[in-house]
């Protein structure tokens, strides 16, 4: 850890833990599988349940006390109203504060946080009895769906909308390939965040899967995605959807072969 996470989440806990509403501080993220000097400070802000309503109509009022706010928002886009994204400076830091009522701790969780600070022990007796359980990729869920994205994949290179085609191919890095390499190599399924450092073959794995803004190689792209994901799925207990997926093949290799005729 470097010293400016350590010194701002001694500055946000010495300040919180003046507000009598807040139970306890703990950390997630980077914090717990390694930090770098691009890292961000995730906390969790604990609140005595009878004051959630009140904390939560106070966060930013409650960050800006915390050190100097340049700005924050709200985490709507990521599902968790709750969150309190943060732009701390100087020196200039990432820091998410998510506002959970301290009885929301003891659910399911993908994973168990470092308590920072506590008081009278709360966070440590909310949290206990449950263990964090990190989201596996469903193979079968993805069989069920790949062929079905593929040919909309075909659709927009056909079309010429190749910044969606390629946005497209980002997609299934994301949601399908990224976890599955991530998960041969024996890491967490997390998308392709860190992929580089985790697995470099995975890394190159990937990188064949990236295009330009054109239609051959967005469906050079495409088939190179198709090819790796046959290669992760092989070998593995699905019920494969080979009519959808000849079909869609098929489909992918006209669209891509009629687009660079003309």
């Amino acid at each position: 850890m470097l010293p400016i996470h350590r010194q701002v989440a001694d500055r946000i806990i010495a300040e919180l833990s003046k507000d009598s509403r807040i139970a306890g501080v703990a950390a997630g993220g980077s914090w717990l599988t390694g930090m770098d000097e691009y890292s961000d400070v995730d906390l969790v802000v604990a609140v005595y349940p009878e004051s959630e309503a009140a904390v939560s109509r106070e966060r930013f009022e409650i960050a800006k006390r915390c050190g100097p706010l340049l700005t924050a928002f709200t985490g709507e886009h990521v599902g968790e109203p709750r969150l309190l994204i943060c732009l701390y400076g100087s020196p200039l830091l990432h820091v998410d504060l998510k506002f959970a009522a301290l009885s929301d701790l003891g659910a399911s969780r993908v994973e168990d946080p470092a308590i920072l600070w506590q008081r009278n022990d709360d966070v440590s007796r909310a949290m206990g009895g449950v263990r964090a359980q990190y989201p596996q990729p469903d193979l079968q869920w993805i069989e069920d769906r790949f062929w079905i994205w593929v040919h909309y994949g075909a659709l927009k290179i056909g079309r010429g909308e190749l910044f969606e085609a390629i946005d497209f191919i980002g997609y299934l890095r994301q949601q399908v390939l990224g976890p599955l390499l991530l998960l041969r190599a024996g890491k967490r399924p997390t998308g392709v965040r860190r992929i580089e450092q985790a697995s470099p073959e995975a890394s190159a794995a990937l990188a064949k899967t990236l295009c330009h803004h054109d239609r051959a190689s967005c469906g050079k792209a495409l088939r190179a995605a198709i090819d790796l994901y046959r290669e992760l799925r092989r070998g593995r207990s699905v019920v494969v959807r080979d009519a959808a997926e000849i079909a869609a093949v098929e489909y992918l290799d006209a669209v891509v072969s009629r687009s660079t005729a003309t």
